[in-house]
């Protein structure tokens, strides 16, 4: 009897001390999960909380916060709350902020090539060219100003006209109007083979410029359209998908070669799940958005020989980039073919 007690005592001191071995190995393990430092990601851009920009943004949030064990803090500053585009571009190149998403490319116009118009006719296409090989060699440029592009994505999907003065529904309906423009060089460019003027208004001012008659119209996806209810101050929009604007996510330089090379990892692969977000995000925005323009303004839609119309109005475009040297031909054959499903 005493030996199977003395027997049943050392399985209980055996048991204890295992589970007590865990707890410790648990409470280790916990431990050195804790990163030894944390970096501060302050990332701004232009758009309202409800904006795919936004949404995506926070996704990628969640899943750097998670993936560092919180190494990584994200605080994103959406709205224009840390200025203009041009000016929160500036910040990040400059180390005051740490990222920035958004159509501004002041710093490396060469992204300017992917927004002519009508170079895309889907969304399919679109990302198939913001992935490419080709464009990510485009985006090395940026490095030399100070920051570091982690990935491209459709800045909000295809760009529809819009104006107080009638409907749009062919090239020469353009004439005289005066429209706004962010100051992108395609922009001007394809208003003007159109026949109208250009003013160059900010993001987060555009609003009280069309209420006020600064700018007659404005060129602007769905979601941006409803997001910033450009339909309040707009009587007359058009369907024309004439454009995409690729959305570079600029990432101080200097700051995220600070960074150990498994955070560096983790930054680029949050970052291709933030562009998948954005996509469905606009995808699943886009018809919401266009049928509450509907109920406030007329939108009209192109037919396809209408809006063939319109593409052949533009091709001096494609010419003046060529001519200027702002591309070469064999650049935009390369483009199409990636367009096309033909190359990668």
């Amino acid at each position: 009897m005493k030996k199977i007690i003395i027997a049943l005592t050392a399985v209980s001191v055996i048991l204890m001390t295992a589970g007590c071995s865990k707890k410790e190995a648990k409470k280790t393990e916990t431990a050195a999960a804790q990163p030894a430092q944390v970096f501060t990601m302050q990332i701004g851009h232009a758009q309202p909380t409800d904006n795919p920009r936004h949404i995506s943004l926070e996704a990628f949030k969640k899943i750097v916060e998670e993936k560092t064990n919180g190494g990584i803090k994200v605080e994103i500053y959406p709205a224009g709350q840390l200025g203009t585009e041009k000016e929160m571009l500036e910040q990040t190149c400059s180390g005051v902020i740490q990222g920035f998403r958004g159509g501004q490319f002041d710093f490396l116009p060469k992204l300017l090539i992917f927004s002519l118009p009508f170079l895309c006719e889907n969304s399919e296409q679109v990302t198939r060219l913001m992935n490419s090989q080709f464009a990510k060699d485009v985006c090395v440029d940026s490095q030399k100003d100070g920051a570091i592009i982690l990935g491209l994505g459709d800045a909000g999907g295809f760009r529809q006209f819009s104006n107080n003065k009638h409907p749009i529904k062919k090239p020469s309906d353009l004439k005289g109007l005066k429209m706004r423009t962010n100051g992108m060089d395609t922009i001007d460019k394809t208003f003007k083979a159109l026949g109208a003027s250009t003013v160059s208004i900010p993001y987060n001012d555009l609003y009280m410029a069309l209420k006020t008659g600064v700018a007659d119209g404005q060129e602007n996806p769905w979601v941006n359209v409803q997001g910033m209810k450009f339909y309040e101050v707009q009587k007359y929009f058009t369907a024309i998908n004439y454009q995409f604007h690729p959305d570079p996510f600029y990432v101080n330089l200097t700051w995220f070669n600070s960074l150990p090379d498994n955070y560096k990892q983790i930054l680029r692969d949050a970052t291709d799940e933030m562009f998948k977000v954005n996509n469905e995000a606009i995808a699943n925005n886009q018809q919401a958005a266009l049928d509450i323009i509907k109920k406030n303004s007329n939108v009209y839609e192109l037919t396809p020989g209408e809006r063939d119309a319109f593409k052949k109005a533009v091709e001096i475009v494609y010419d003046q980039y060529v001519k200027e040297g702002r591309l070469t031909q064999a650049e935009l054959d390369k483009m199409r073919a990636i367009v096309a499903g033909k190359e990668n």
